[in-house]
């Protein structure tokens, strides 16, 4: 028997072999009727799914690798980003993300998912070891004051808590079959495959698609499975023996470098298309698709603007008005996109009414910009001087702009456009100024020209 003390809860969550039940954690987590109607209504899973996990599994590192206080800032950003997830569900029974049931079984899959990679491998926790992984992590979810009765005591329990929450909570929402059965056959290409090429990707992704629902109903709990009526292949259970046993035999015997996802990854270097030139509308078509539409179905709404207030305060350790100065700012911005473009009033806005409103306000008022999208750079850009010096240093900017899935060489590119000076730092000035020239120069030889990356 292995020693009991040998294990440990957060080494077992940063080792590789997770990205083998990460989709799993996923659909466990959007099966709850709450997260499935937040994932539809203000989530950016659809065109981003890549960042949704990289997010799930980020915060969870952060949880239990952080020390004391960076544990309780973590915790009070999450507080925060779900305070503004509410809404009405299909069956038009309100909901509210900070739901303490359902924040416990958010938190208690994540649990479940690691115990269930080291038992698909082969390796898993006899019941003293599971007992000291599960205490573990009850105290580094401690932090969020969850209430006792919603928690199971030990881990004796886990079993017949989610047996009950299977059968009592659970639904094949939306959220949950859409990522099942239809998201990877969408999903655009990670940066970290840029070899591939679209092509490639597209050929990739179909069999990805395949092979993972297969996996992901193999490995789903026998209760959730009934639950949803899926039935687990022999295919699909031979691919779960043969990945995971793998997985389980080879993984624990690499060096710890290899064995172990580092704190901060980096993608490689994304292979750079030939340059060409690219007309100020096509520019603007572009920021609509990578940046604007975050839930990538066509149009964007409020919950795309606040989906990237979202994503900038993510990043930054902001207290609570802060943070309310960022959401304002964006949503200052949606505003004056609803009222210019949304025509009809249903409350979207479409790819092509964003170009051409766009297009048009900029020839008509010099200003247009200043009504919506510049207080809201200022705002990202007061958020990020998180020292108060007037200036982006790059350590600030990266902050923002990088991640792991950003290469070195694309955050660098971009810094450089908006330090026109080049001395080093950037100023609110220069900041405004590129994003300026990105909507409103008509040649593709401006620095600001180039803010999404080389055209």
């Amino acid at each position: 028997m292995v020693d009991p003390t040998s294990v440990s809860f957060k080494r077992d969550l940063s080792e590789w072999r997770i990205a083998l039940v990460a989709w799993r954690l996923l659909i466990l987590q959007a099966a709850d009727p709450v997260v499935g109607a937040g994932m539809h209504e203000h989530s950016t899973y659809r065109a981003h799914p890549w960042r949704r996990i990289e997010h799930t599994l980020g915060s969870g590192r952060r949880l239990f690798y952080a020390d004391a206080d960076a544990l309780r800032r973590e915790v009070a950003r999450l507080n925060r980003a779900h305070k503004r997830i509410s809404g009405t569900m299909p069956d038009g029974q309100a909901y509210d993300a900070r739901d303490a049931a359902t924040r416990v079984w958010v938190l208690l899959t994540l649990f479940e998912c690691v115990a269930a990679m080291r038992r698909l491998g082969g390796d898993g926790y006899d019941a003293d070891q599971l007992e000291l992984v599960y205490a573990e992590f009850r105290e580094a979810i401690a932090a969020f004051e969850l209430p006792e009765e919603e928690l199971p005591k030990t881990a004796a329990d886990l079993p017949g808590y989610f047996a009950r929450y299977a059968a009592e909570k659970l639904e094949f929402t939306e959220a949950a079959r859409y990522l099942l059965d239809d998201i990877l056959h969408e999903a655009p290409r990670p940066r970290r495959l840029w070899f591939l090429g679209d092509a490639g990707w597209r050929v990739t992704r179909s069999l990805v698609a395949r092979l993972l629902r297969e996996l992901t109903v193999a490995d789903l709990p026998p209760a959730v499975r009934e639950r949803f009526g899926l039935v687990r292949t022999r295919r699909g259970a031979l691919l779960s023996v043969l990945l995971h046993r793998g997985a389980g035999i080879v993984v624990p015997r690499l060096p710890e470098r290899l064995r172990y996802r580092a704190p901060e990854e980096q993608a490689p270097p994304r292979r750079l298309r030939p340059q060409r030139r690219d007309a100020r509308g096509s520019r603007v078509d572009r920021f609509f698709r990578e940046v604007l539409d975050q839930t990538g179905d066509g149009v964007i709404t409020v919950h795309d603007l606040r989906a990237m207030a979202h994503n900038v305060c993510w990043q930054l350790e902001l207290d609570e008005a802060a943070e309310a100065r960022v959401y304002a700012a964006f949503d200052g911005w949606w505003e004056q996109l609803r009222v210019a473009m949304d025509a009809d009033g249903n409350g979207e806005v479409s790819r092509e009414e964003f170009v051409a409103g766009t297009l048009a306000g900029c020839d008509r008022d010099d200003a247009y910009l200043e009504q919506g999208l510049l207080p809201a750079l200022r705002a990202v850009f007061t958020a990020a001087d998180t020292d108060g010096s007037g200036f982006l240093e790059f350590d600030e900017y990266r902050a923002v702009f990088g991640g792991p899935r950003v290469h070195p060489a694309e955050l660098s590119h971009g810094f450089r456009q908006l330090d026109t000076d080049g001395d080093g730092r950037i100023t609110v000035e220069e900041f405004v100024g590129g994003f300026t020239e990105f909507f409103t120069a008509r040649a593709d030889s401006t620095s600001g020209a180039q803010l999404l990356g080389r055209p």
